[in-house]
Parts: structure tokens; C-alpha cells; sequence
């Protein structure tokens, strides 16, 4: 009759409750878990390129949780990052030795479409941050604009290599790079076209 003691009884709720309340707690942060990443897979849904919004967006998922806001901010955030790594990539690229005239010309102008791409993309985080002013419809608009300039930029950079004589393997390098961020804008541009 020992174990039936109540102090018998109130040492094995003292042992038992903290692992009974760390099993609740576990079991309600992957239930969330779940939601948030099943909020961003229902995003990518209506993005023109879901595969790579799923790869460069679920690791944010604790963060963007199911705020629509932030997921624009956060998709913006990554297209910036990647266009400020594909500029400096093709500064690098203009750099080697025994790059052509052309191909000096066609990097040039390059960078400095991508330098206007990354300036459009923070102008549009910008406009993302001012979507609860009283000219919420004039913000959105901005962000839409300022995004989508973005991919004409991109496409722009592009244009330069295919006018001119360019090795083709730099061609390829700097095409890879730009279709990224002109992948990651779109995302970030269908985000901020389907908010409201």
C-alpha cells in the first residue's frame, strides 16, 4: 500500500506534469509549424515559379508565419540579396582578363541595370512599409510599379549580351544569374499583386 501514498501520488504528478505540459507544448509549436508552412505552400501556388518560391521562402516560414505582409517583405528581401550577389558576380566577370570590348560594354551596362533593379526592389519594400498610410491604394500601385521595373531591368541586362559578340560561356553565367532574380522579383511581385 506504499505506492498509493498520497505523497507517492503528489511526487509522481510533480515528475509527470512537466513532461505531460512539454508534450502539449511540442505537439501546439508543430501545429503551428504546420500552419506556417502550409500558408507559404498555398502562396507559392500563385507565384509564376512555385518550386523556387518554396525553396527560397520555407526556411522563413517561423518568421512570415501567416502575415501576408511579411511574406512580400521577406520575398522582397531575398530577390535583393540575389540581385545584389548577381551584380557583384558580373563585376567580378568584368574583371578577367581577355574580356573583349563587347563583352566590357554589354558587363558595364549590366551592372548598372542591376544596381537600378536593387534600388527598385528596396523602393518597393519601401512602399510595402507604407501600405497602413492613408494612400494605401497609391503605395500599392508604387510597390506593383517598382517591382515589376525590376524585371524589365533584369531583361534589359540580358539584351545587352545578346546584341553583342560575347563568349558564350559568360553569356550563360550572367543569364543563369539574372532569370534567378528575375524569378525571385515575379514571386515577390505576385505576393504584393494578390494582397489585397
Amino acid at each position: 500500500m506504499e505506492n498509493c501514498s498520497p505523497y507517492n501520488s503528489k511526487k509522481l504528478t510533480k515528475t509527470l506534469l512537466p513532461i505531460l505540459l512539454l508534450l502539449l507544448l511540442s505537439t501546439i509549436s508543430q501545429a503551428q509549424g504546420n500552419t506556417n508552412s502550409n500558408y507559404i505552400k498555398s502562396k507559392c501556388n500563385i507565384t509564376t515559379y512555385p518550386s523556387l518560391c518554396l525553396k527560397t521562402l520555407l526556411p522563413y516560414a517561423s518568421y512570415v508565419q501567416t502575415n501576408p505582409i511579411k511574406l512580400c517583405d521577406t520575398a522582397l528581401d531575398i530577390a535583393i540579396d540575389s540581385a545584389k550577389n548577381t551584380s557583384h558576380m558580373v563585376s567580378e566577370l568584368g574583371k578577367n582578363k581577355g574580356i573583349t570590348k563587347y563583352e566590357t560594354a554589354a558587363i558595364k551596362d549590366c551592372i548598372g541595370d542591376l544596381k537600378d533593379a536593387v534600388y527598385e526592389l528596396k523602393e518597393t519594400l519601401g512602399a510595402m512599409n507604407h501600405l497602413n498610410d492613408t494612400d494605401k491604394d497609391f503605395q500599392w500601385d508604387n510597390a506593383k510599379t517598382y517591382a515589376s521595373a525590376v524585371i524589365s531591368d533584369a531583361n534589359s541586362c540580358l539584351d545587352g549580351f545578346s546584341d553583342r559578340k560575347v563568349n558564350p560561356d559568360v553569356k550563360a553565367k550572367i543569364s543563369d544569374a539574372i532569370s534567378y532574380v528575375t524569378k525571385l522579383a515575379s514571386n515577390a511581385l505576385a505576393f504584393i499583386n494578390h494582397l489585397y
